[in-house]
């Protein structure tokens, strides 16, 4: 039986979904838990161990330390344990991909030097410290400001002159410090606005080469200033010579950054001039949206991620159906009081299921500040504008109930 160390952060999305795959598939788990103060795990089977996934160099002992039987591979289950992840199987001297490959990804700015050295379709960039609004500016307008490690939007904001270029930098400033220790000394991102149709894309990498699971089309436009992501539905309707431009450029990306190994989640743009990567980071596609691959594939992200680990046969196309899932979009910063017509939502034909994961009383804000999400509507039908029509009718049928709180 093949023994696993997964990294799980304390409140993720994802978590059950890990330990019931693993179950299914008769891996013997061991968990690891992201070490938070106010949180404590949640999943049903205790940890290990709880460590701070944000300073590997201290936790990495404290792992070592417990771990009292070998293990086959060590995975993290979303951004937040990557570079730990990473730094284990190097000192275990496990398959998979070396910390600073997971570095290039995972920050920013060095995956668009990356693209940078490798001569893939880049937008201009320029990594500034404090307020260097005016080195920023000469990059020319509009421009994305972004928080270098923070992922699901947070940190990313469009400016289209330079009043809202400072206003910009400082808000981003703050974001990233509430949220990272060490972000004195990382700065932020600025670089050229990127105009087209966003979509994402799914795969896993086997000794380097790229399969992909599925790609996503993203029907509603991220234009900003801000980038609340919502629909995602596959197959994608992009014509196929577009889809293998678009499985192309994350294959040459993943081999500029040295990433060989594991389930990947590219986002790219996609206009005239090519296609565009925004950034690919070295897991599934997050939140609960991974579930929906069970419509396409027969398995849900976190079961293809636990497979590749044990050397467990990989997903072929199951069926041709299509499915769509929603983040639903959090209105207004406040604090969430309840959500109503969950039970009309859900007859809505080709509805497969509704997830509301966050609870009564908690603080929710939409990106740029906000960390968490509201729900998820999932749907399945027999064509992508079948499953996007049900996923936008259910929302219609929501009633959301957030109590405003005033702008931070």
């Amino acid at each position: 039986m093949p023994r696993l160390l997964l990294l799980l952060p304390a409140a993720g999305y994802a978590n059950q979904d890990f330990i019931e795959a693993a179950a299914r598939l008769g891996v013997d788990l061991v968990t690891c838990a992201d070490y938070c103060h106010r949180l404590a795990p949640g999943w049903g089977l205790p940890p290990l161990m709880s460590v701070p996934f944000d300073q590997p160099e201290a936790a990495l002992p404290q792992v070592l330390r417990a771990l009292t039987q070998p293990v086959d591979a060590v995975l993290a289950a979303d951004d937040h344990g990557a570079a730990l992840a990473a730094q284990l199987r190097a000192t275990l001297k496990l398959p998979g991909n070396p910390p600073a490959a997971v570095a290039r990804l995972t920050d920013k700015l060095h995956f668009r030097q990356v693209q940078q050295t490798a001569g893939l379709l880049h937008p201009a960039f320029v990594a500034i410290q404090n307020d260097d609004a005016h080195t920023a500016a000469a990059l020319g307008f509009p421009l994305v400001v972004k928080a270098r490690r923070l992922n699901a939007s947070r940190g990313v904001i469009r400016t289209d002159n330079a009043t809202q270029l400072s206003r910009a930098i400082g808000q981003v400033q703050r974001i990233q410090t509430r949220a990272q220790r060490d972000a004195p000394t990382l700065g932020l991102l600025v670089e050229r606005f990127i105009p087209g149709v966003e979509v994402a894309l799914d795969g896993v990498l086997t000794h380097g080469e790229l399969s992909v699971l599925a790609v996503f089309d993203k029907p509603d436009p991220l234009d900003g200033p801000y980038f609340e992501e919502t629909l995602y539905i596959t197959p994608s309707r992009l014509p196929d010579a577009t889809q293998a431009e678009l499985a192309a450029a994350v294959q040459r990306a993943c081999d500029a950054a040295g990433v060989t190994e594991g389930v990947i989640h590219a986002e790219a743009r996609i206009n005239e001039a090519g296609v565009w990567l925004l950034e690919i980071a070295p897991r599934g596609i997050g939140g609960l949206c991974g579930r929906m691959l069970t419509a396409t594939l027969g398995m849900g992200s976190a079961e293809i991620v636990l497979r590749h680990a044990a050397g467990l046969p990989l997903p072929s196309r199951t069926n041709a159906d299509a499915a769509g899932v929603m983040m639903i979009p959090i209105p207004v910063r406040g604090i969430l009081r309840g959500v109503d017509g969950v039970s009309a939502a859900l007859e809505v034909p080709h509805i497969s299921g509704i997830e509301i994961t966050a609870q009564p009383g908690q603080v929710m804000a939409p990106p740029p500040e906000g960390a968490a999400y509201l729900g998820f509507i999932f749907s399945r039908a027999a064509t992508p504008a079948a499953a996007e029509d049900a996923l936008r009718a259910a929302h219609a049928l929501l009633d959301i109930r957030i109590q405003p709180l005033l702008e931070p």
